[in-house]
This record gives C-alpha cells, sequence and structure tokens, in this order.
C-alpha cells in the first residue's frame, strides 16, 4: 500500500541522521535529534508532540561541538544522553546531561559528564543497557567492543572489558538483545556477529554480506531482523541461522535502518535511501502459542507490507518508535525533515 504523510513535521536547522525516543520521558511523548554540519555549530533537539497530538514543539535546543553520527537516549534518566561526533577527521564519543531549569536558561548548555575516550578506531555507535536503571553501556568501534560502567553521581564511565573483533572485520553497528542482556548482535561487512558480554567473546556468526542495521523483536525471544543493502530485510531465529525464516522485499534502493516495534508483535519500521518508510507486519513462523500482542490472523494470509510513507525528499536515516505511544514513530531525512506519524490507521484489527 502506498500512501503519503499525514504526519506532523518538524524541520532542523542542519541536516541530519539521528534521532532516539526519549524513553525515559513518561509524561510527553518526546524526541532527541542531532545535526550533522560539518561548517556550522550542531544542534541537539529536544521535541515532544503536543497535548493535543497536532505540533511538534521544540522543548528544548543545545549547542553540540561536532557532526552528530549516532545518538542514543539513556533508558532511565531522560536528561541524560549519548553521541558519537566527529570533527571530520577524528571521532569520539561522550555522554551528557541537560541542564536540569534548561527551559527558564536563556542559553542552556549540555555538560559533557563522561567521555568515552578509551578508542582508537573510528567509534560507530553506542549502546545503553536496554532497561530499567543500570550502569552498564556498550560502545563499538570498527575494530573493538567496549563495556563501560558509567557511575551518574561521580559523573564518569569507566572501562569494564574490552575486546577485539579482529582485524579482518570491520564493525560498523549493533544491538542489545532485551531478552537476554548478556548477548549483543554485530554488523560487519561480510557477516552479523553474536557476542556474550560474560567472556567478551563471539559466540556464532550470520554470514551474510552487507547488513546494514539490525534490531532485535522485543516481544519474541531470539528474533533477529536484519536490514541489507540490496537484499532487503531478513528475519532470523538465533536457534536456527543457516537460512532466515522470514524474507521482506525491503526498498527500492538500500534499505537503511531497520526498527522493532517496542509493543506490538512482529510490527516492523524500515527506512531507506529510496526516500521512504515502509511498515511492516511480518509474522515468521512459531512453534510458541500467539499472545495477546499478536496481530497474527489464522484465517487468510495478509500481504507483510501495511504501508509505505513516500512523503520524503531526502534518504530516510533516522527511525524511532515511541515506547510511551508504540503506535506512533518518528523519521528523520537527511535534509533535517522530522516527521511523526501514527500506524493506527494501518494496524489490522486484533
Amino acid at each position: 500500500m502506498q500512501g503519503g504523510s499525514n504526519g506532523i513535521g518538524y524541520g532542523l536547522k542542519y541536516q541530519a541522521r539521528c534521532i532516539a525516543d526519549v524513553k525515559a520521558d513518561t509524561d510527553h511523548t518526546s524526541f532527541l535529534t542531532g545535526t550533522l554540519s560539518l561548517k556550522e555549530e550542531n544542534e541537539v533537539h529536544l521535541i515532544r508532540i503536543s497535548s493535543a497530538g497536532t505540533e511538534l514543539i521544540c522543548e528544548g535546543l543545545f549547542s553540540h561541538p561536532n557532526e552528530i553520527w549516532d545518538l542514543a537516549s539513556c533508558p532511565f534518566d531522560q536528561r541524560i544522553f549519548s553521541t558519537v561526533f566527529s570533527s571530520g577527521e577524528t571521532y569520539g564519543a561522550a555522554i551528557w546531561q541537560i541542564p536540569e531549569l534548561y527551559g527558564q536558561l536563556n542559553s542552556p548548555q549540555l555538560e559533557r559528564i563522561a567521555s568515552l575516550d578509551a578508542h582508537s578506531s573510528k567509534i560507530k555507535c553506542t549502546l545503553w543497557w536496554p532497561t530499567g536503571r543500570h550502569d552498564k553501556l556498550v560502545s563499538i568501534d570498527e575494530q573493538n567492543l567496549f563495556l563501560w560502567s558509567f557511575d551518574t553521581s561521580k559523573k564518569n564511565a569507566q572501562v569494564q572489558s574490552q575486546e577485539s573483533a579482529g582485524v579482518l572485520h570491520s564493525l560498523s553497528g549493533g544491538a542489545w538483545d532485551p531478552h537476554d542482556y548478556n548477548a549483543l548482535a554485530l554488523t560487519c561487512e561480510s557477516s552479523v556477529q553474536l557476542w556474550d558480554l560474560r567472556t567478551m567473546k563471539k559466540t556464532n556468526s550470520i554470514d551474510h554480506p552487507h547488513v546494514r542495521n539490525l534490531d532485535y523483536n522485543v516481544k519474541r525471544k531470539y528474533m533477529l531482523v536484519t536490514a541489507e543493502d540490496e537484499s532487503g530485510i531478513h528475519i532470523w531465529d538465533l536457534r536456527m541461522l543457516k537460512f532466515p525464516v522470514l524474507d521482506l522485499p525491503g526498498h527500492t534502493h538500500w534499505t537503511w535502518t531497520i526498527k522493532c516495534n517496542p509493543e506490538y508483535e512482529d510490527l516492523i519500521l524500515s527506512a531507506g535511501t529510496d526516500s521512504a518508510v515502509n511498515l511492516w507486519l511480518a509474522s515468521p513462523p512459531s512453534d510458541d502459542k500467539p499472545t495477546s500482542e499478536s496481530f497474527d490472523s489464522p484465517n487468510k494470509p495478509v500481504d507483510p507490507l501495511l504501508n509505505s510513507y513516500s512523503d520524503y525528499e531526502d534518504s530516510v536515516y533516522g527511525l524511532a518508535w515511541s515506547c510511551r505511544e508504540p503506535w506512533i514513530f518518528a523519521s528523520l531525512s537527511y535534509d533535517g525533515r522530522v516527521v511523526v506519524e501514527s500506524t493506527k490507521p494501518h494496524l489490522p484489527r486484533r
């Protein structure tokens, strides 16, 4: 199903790639996004949906010293987030805190509360412990995986353990398993690597080239979804890694990012360089009994593509589901345009 956008929009001043749901904000549906300008002072925008649900409001605007290539919101403190940034030649990563009374300040400044400065290779992303108040986070560069211990009261982060992926592998990103907090999936040029944080060792791999992004199905254990440059979207059962259990066609150009819904089983968003966001309902074969969150229909097969949002003028690199209102998502295209949509009109009836 093809369709334009009925969403609400917000424009950033510069180009951008990163947007994140502020999971710890239980009072508002809000998102953090950061810009990617090489020559200008970059910005972090805290935006929220108005109480009427009709507009996006800039709740806070903060200067950031470098291009923002990755942004992740802390799951237990709505004022804390991490960024991976670049000056054009060097890369770094840090944890930032928004000032408490930022709404009352003329020019609120972010506080850098910790630097993730142990990296010697190009940093790709940071991952927070999946849920709840916990002091662990992970950072990934092209060659190494770091597990950090973060102390909010002392405002510092220390490396707890580190391991190299090997010189033959160039890491590009990863995801933390919400069902097993000791497990990570990492993307690299020729495969997906599965790692155990207790031993800091690779436990298995999926030999599949050009995986651009991946995410775990929050509602189904053992299910991992990958987005690939040209071959679309694959859903894997981690107990049977030889072949995917389900394939989706993806996008007409590179499929860049994938996000599984935090509440509704098998609901997936994908975005790509074809300037589109696709909403999928993808139910892999399972021996498990369906849950109340499942949209599975026992009566007839359903086209997995529920809707394609095509009202964009540039590649879409950023996607974020709202944890507070899980039928809502935010997208970010490279031209700095944020669009927030409700998927309710396209969800099958339960």
